[in-house]
């Protein structure tokens, strides 16, 4: 009996070690199929746990699954903006703060994203929340979860994509299939393993809601009709200045005349050139960093930044009407992480204008505040002629104030009224060419909070830093004042530099009349990644770089925006040279436009009455005056609005008084200026903002007035 009961126990503990064994199995199973616990693989990473850890308490049957992108943050970002200008777009309507330098339009309505509204976007950890997390779900089919009910939900506001299908064929006729545009996309999931969800927030993503646009009408009469009968459904090879016709190119070629044939055309070339290539997330669709076979950062499927994660949003909301956001549905993410990530999470731009500037206070007592307004608390007074930094212009009154951004001697910032305000000339303390180590952020002000990033520096790259020791202690930085080599200005952390060496890396001016080309490798057929005007300065870091093309001399090459890529340096046929080395014994061509009379001021020349073209061209003969696209000669006077290029760098010209721009000051300027405060006439060009506060006191009133009419007597003259 004894033995029996022995026995019993013996076996009542196998089986209990037995179960936890399968138990332990199941569990390591999981994490190795997930490769999300939380508590550790996404510990590596800043920022990402917390995120997580909320996401999985919430939703515990969700999968989060590690993507290693193996790719540096940094270097990501500058590939992803500045590295390919475009790549990213905004709307035109943006603020500048969310807008490149570059200031390239892109199909009209687009422009150039910049660096901090691309990393904004690209930083996964913005989208690790309840609404934006689904534009990192893989996007295969999943038949227990897509139903043709979330499919009817996501269309809802689509009028084109009601009912049975219904369209015209090339002939004009119209007619009608014997199945729902539902039925066709739950077909295309099916045959091709892709979710329908993400086929249907697709095409209402590319074609919007409401009625249907000229892309998949069938009624499109451009072209002489040529593409009446013709359907694209997923925009596909739909880019370019015609983004309508190159669409219904591709439409013809591949024979998609009716809906039904260009959604599963469009499904497959979806699943073949991108799901099927690593890249199976909204995310990954966006932001090229998967290697499917042909590099990096070419191949994607939307240039709008936002559009993984508005998309991501439509799905979210199907999901959420569905029912299919409770704690019992299983749904799987893959989040992608990169090396080097700051542990600030990128913030969302601004609507301000960035700047570096040095001010001086002009009034007796005047308060930094905390906010803008005179509600919020004051960090201190400062009295007549202090000196202080500005980083950014605000772009609209409160309590009748314009309150900008500054930064005290100690780091502290806070608001100032810019009546109170006037901008004085650089303050530098130091004058010495320095290399960067390694990327780092570029910002309008020293710090890494309330500070915004400008670009990403890459590593080797030549700057000039003219200030040191004001700002140390920072975030834990001691923090510089740099300028790049096409003039602009900004903070970057000491640590990020080492002393320059010209035996390791120089300076380049193009001289090339025509200006060169930057390419992903040293050969003409190679990819442009930037244009450089004749003036550019770049910094070399390889010479006679090996080339397949023997015709030209190549070199390794940065830019001031941070491209790293190769340029044609001499032509050996012809004998020329493109490109001059600047040596330290020769002056730089000025990045700066000074001189009697005109003087830069951020991206403006400012200038008082009467200046000639001749007069700004003495400080540099590389500089071309434009009004429009025509070049100006050296004999007539510039105007408001006149745009002067430097060094690859624009700028606009403000003549102070010159409101409309006819390069003089007359009485038709008093009279706008009269009108405009009359509330009788509207002044929304900056630039002629700028050039109707004569006083330069930052607002448009009759002070001003006042200017004009002493300076049309004679008995004051208007200087800048």
């Amino acid at each position: 009996m004894l033995l029996k009961n022995i026995f019993n126990i013996r076996r009542i503990i196998s089986i209990i070690l037995i179960v936890l064994i399968l138990s332990s199995s199941i569990i390591l199973l999981n994490i190795g199929e997930t490769k999300a616990s939380y508590s550790t693989e996404f510990s590596k990473y800043p920022g990402y746990e917390a995120l997580i850890k909320k996401l999985q308490e919430a939703h515990p049957n969700w999968e989060f699954e590690i993507m290693e992108t193996g790719l540096d943050w940094y270097a990501s970002i500058v590939e992803e903006s500045t590295g390919h200008h475009g790549l990213n777009v905004v709307s035109k309507n943006k603020s500048d703060a969310w807008k490149c330098a570059c200031n390239k339009t892109v199909e009209t309505v687009w422009k150039c994203a910049s660096t901090a509204t691309v990393a904004y976007y690209m930083d996964p950890r913005n989208s690790l929340n309840e609404n934006y997390i689904f534009q990192f779900e893989q996007l295969t089919y999943d038949e227990k979860i897509q139903t043709r009910e979330g499919v009817e939900q996501i269309l809802k506001p689509c009028n084109y994509m009601q009912g049975k299908v219904t369209y015209y064929d090339t002939k004009g006729n119209k007619k009608t299939l014997n199945k729902t545009y539902v039925d066709v996309i739950m077909e295309a999931a099916k045959q091709y393993n892709v979710s329908p969800y993400h086929l249907a927030s697709r095409i209402r993503q590319e074609q919007g809601t409401g009625d249907a646009g000229s892309m998949i009408s069938g009624k499109w009469t451009g072209e002489s009709g040529a593409y009446k009968g013709y359907y694209n459904f997923f925009n596909v090879k739909a880019y370019g200045d015609d983004v309508v016709k190159n669409g219904l190119i591709h439409a013809k070629s591949k024979g998609w005349t009716d809906p039904e044939k260009s959604i599963k055309g469009g499904a497959a070339v979806i699943v073949k050139d991108y799901i099927s290539c690593g890249q199976d997330t909204l995310y990954l669709q966006k932001f090229d960093v998967v290697d499917g076979g042909d590099g990096y950062y070419a191949w994607q499927y939307m240039t709008n930044v936002s559009a993984s994660k508005t998309e991501g949003y439509t799905m979210r909301d199907a999901y959420n009407e569905m029912g299919l956001l409770s704690g019992e549905s299983k749904i799987k993410f893959k989040i992608p992480v990169y090396k080097n990530m700051p542990s600030q999470i990128s913030p969302e731009p601004g609507n301000e204008k960035l700047v570096t500037q040095d001010v001086k206070i002009t009034g007796d007592a005047v308060a930094v505040r905390k906010g803008k307004g005179t509600n919020y608390d004051k960090i201190t007074s400062l009295s007549k002629n202090t000196k202080l930094l500005r980083i950014e212009l605000d772009n609209s009154t409160t309590g009748g104030y314009y309150w900008d951004k500054v930064v005290l001697a100690n780091g502290t910032v806070g608001y100032v009224a810019r009546t109170y305000l006037a901008q004085i000339d650089l303050q530098s303390n130091c004058n010495e060419q320095y290399i960067t180590t390694k990327y780092t952020d570029f910002r309008n002000g020293p710090g890494t909070t309330k500070t915004s990033v400008l670009r990403v520096l890459a590593s080797g790259q030549i700057v000039t830093v003219v200030e040191k020791g004001k700002y140390n202690s920072l975030n834990s930085n001691d923090w510089w004042r740099i300028k790049l080599s096409d003039g602009t200005y900004g903070y970057v952390t000491a640590s990020s530099f080492e002393q320059y060496d010209p035996s390791k890396v120089d300076q380049l001016r193009i001289i090339c009349t025509d200006g060169l080309t930057v390419r992903k490798s040293p050969t003409t057929s190679s990819a442009a990644l930037a244009s450089l005007a004749k003036g550019a300065i770049v910094t070399r870091t390889e010479k006679d770089v090996e080339s397949t093309q023997k015709e030209y001399v190549w070199s390794k090459i940065i830019t001031s925006s941070g491209i790293v890529g190769y340029i044609a340096t001499r032509d050996v046929k012809a004998n020329e040279d493109w490109v001059e080395v600047i040596k330290n014994n020769n002056p730089e061509t000025p990045t700066e436009v000074k001189g009697n009379g005109f003087k830069t001021s951020g991206t403006n020349i400012i200038c008082q009455p009467n200046i000639k073209v001749s007069d700004i061209k003495s400080a540099s003969k590389d500089i071309v005056i434009k009004k429009g696209s025509t070049i100006i000669t050296d004999t007539a006077n510039v105007g408001t609005g006149y745009t002067l290029t430097l060094n690859d760098k624009t700028y606009t010209i403000v003549v102070l008084g010159d409101v409309n721009g006819d390069n003089e000051v007359n009485s038709a300027d008093l009279l706008g200026i009269v009108k405009y405060l009359k509330g009788t006439l509207k002044i929304t060009q900056e630039c002629e903002k700028k050039s109707a506060d004569v006083n330069k006191d930052g607002e448009i009133n009759s002070a001003d007035l006042l200017s004009i009419v002493k300076y049309l007597k004679g008995s004051i003259k208007i200087e800048v």
